[in-house]
């Protein structure tokens, strides 16, 4: 990055520190990622359901946990959204989808976004602490993963970030989980293994999409420092193994196994025919939309099976 750069950046921090704010309540709610946040509580509301079911409880005869549970995911997921937002304060305005974040407009001052993460964070912890401990001691790991050793450390300076981001990832259901039953049945980590490694193949189609902005942020994400080759026989690895860890639960019935079969099946052959596709980019848009599919089908239908 060229010296003028640097100081463009350092005077965008200086501008939004100072500024007068003009914060709204969905300000806030900008800075904490609402998508990301809604997509890990499917997860968390699924390990949730399933520790009632493998320990007999009846989640409606105890809906308090079941309130504790989300709202205290929500806010602490919320809270690692907002930190990570103000860590990269500094590199936001050079990515097109991250240019808009209050954060680079100046409509949040740093401190502002600061203490909102960090209280936010402290208040999910707390409520999952009205659950069990457990839950509360995973949501503050997954927090540390993702504020500390992703967006402080690995984020900036390997292309191994994505890894170290799917351990916090994964936790969802295990908070879930452990709002129920604090000794984490295998399910539980079935569950996490599940998450943990769906969401390289994810985020890499994400970053082959979004590879020219990561480029120019310095991000060193696995497209950028190895080129789509490396990328697309990586993400296609990581669809391959999520086949059989999917299985994992095939307890669950022969529904469940037939539908995570053909999801994974289907996702597979769509990786495998990135030879086919005249655009890289277009493929990764593909593979990017199907992973949503097939996270939210996948965590839906263990639900479903066991209510009927």
């Amino acid at each position: 990055m060229s010296k003028s750069s640097t100081l463009t950046t350092t005077e965008k921090m200086d501008v939004s520190d100072m500024n007068e704010s003009h914060a709204t309540w969905k300000t806030y709610v900008d800075i904490s990622k609402t998508g990301i946040v809604k997509s890990n509580l499917i997860t968390t509301f699924t390990g949730l359901f399933l520790a009632g079911v493998y320990t007999g409880t009846t989640l409606s005869s105890d809906p308090l946990t079941v309130l504790l549970t989300l709202l205290g995911s929500a806010l602490i997921i919320a809270g690692g959204c907002a930190l990570n937002n103000y860590i990269d304060r500094d590199i936001d305005h050079l990515m097109e989808r991250t240019k808009e974040r209050p954060s680079v407009t100046g409509e949040l001052k740093g401190k502002q976004i600061l203490t909102y993460g960090l209280v936010t964070s402290a208040l999910g912890t707390l409520l999952l602490s009205m659950t069990t401990y457990m839950a509360a001691v995973i949501g503050l790991i997954g927090l540390f993963v993702y504020v500390v050793l992703y967006s402080m450390w690995t984020k900036r300076t390997t292309t191994f970030n994505t890894i170290v981001g799917s351990f916090s990832g994964a936790v969802p259901p295990l908070i879930g989980w452990a709002a129920i039953d604090a000794s984490l049945h295998p399910v539980a980590w079935s569950l996490f293994l599940i998450m943990f490694i769906w969401q390289p193949p994810h985020f890499l189609a994400l970053a082959m999409k979004r590879v020219d902005e990561y480029k120019r942020a310095g991000i060193p994400m696995l497209p950028v420092v190895a080129g789509f080759k490396v990328t697309k026989r990586q993400i296609n690895w990581y669809v391959a193994a999520l086949i059989p860890i999917s299985l994992t639960v095939a307890h669950f019935g022969a529904v469940y196994t037939i539908v995570a079969l053909l999801l994974g099946v289907g996702w597979l052959v769509l990786g495998l025919a990135s030879s086919k596709y005249n655009d890289d980019l277009k493929w990764a848009s593909h593979m990017f939309y199907y992973s949503l599919i097939y996270m939210t089908v996948l965590f839906i239908l263990m639900v479903i099976v066991h209510l009927f």
